[in-house]
């Protein structure tokens, strides 16, 4: 298949620009501070932005490839992170006693 022929950008151009404008505002900055001591970086949605708008005007086969290893990386690192609870098979044998604070009543 030739580079760039029939190929669509993972999401639309719209949803990269929410995205940045949503990592690029006041509240989200002071949400991202408080639980991480740093600012937010919102530039690769700036440039995934910029690559998707650019694939639009031009086709440009480094914005589709700019476009391609951001949303591997995107993957690559969701992936990363594993369960934070181990699913239950089922529910523990006393789900149906009184929690201790309702016994103190």
């Amino acid at each position: 298949m030739a580079e760039g022929r029939g190929w669509q950008p993972p999401r639309p151009c719209e949803a990269y620009r929410a995205e940045w404008e949503l990592c690029s505002s006041a509240g989200h900055f002071l949400r991202h501070y408080y639980v991480h001591g740093e600012r937010p970086a919102c530039g690769q949605w700036r440039r995934d932005l910029d690559s998707c708008r650019e694939w639009e005007e031009r086709r440009s086969a480094e914005a589709q490839r700019s476009l391609r290893e951001s949303e591997q990386a995107r993957v690559r690192a969701a992936r990363k992170h594993g369960l934070v609870w181990a699913p239950r098979q089922s529910p523990p044998a006393d789900w149906h006693l009184p929690l201790p604070q309702d016994n103190d009543r």
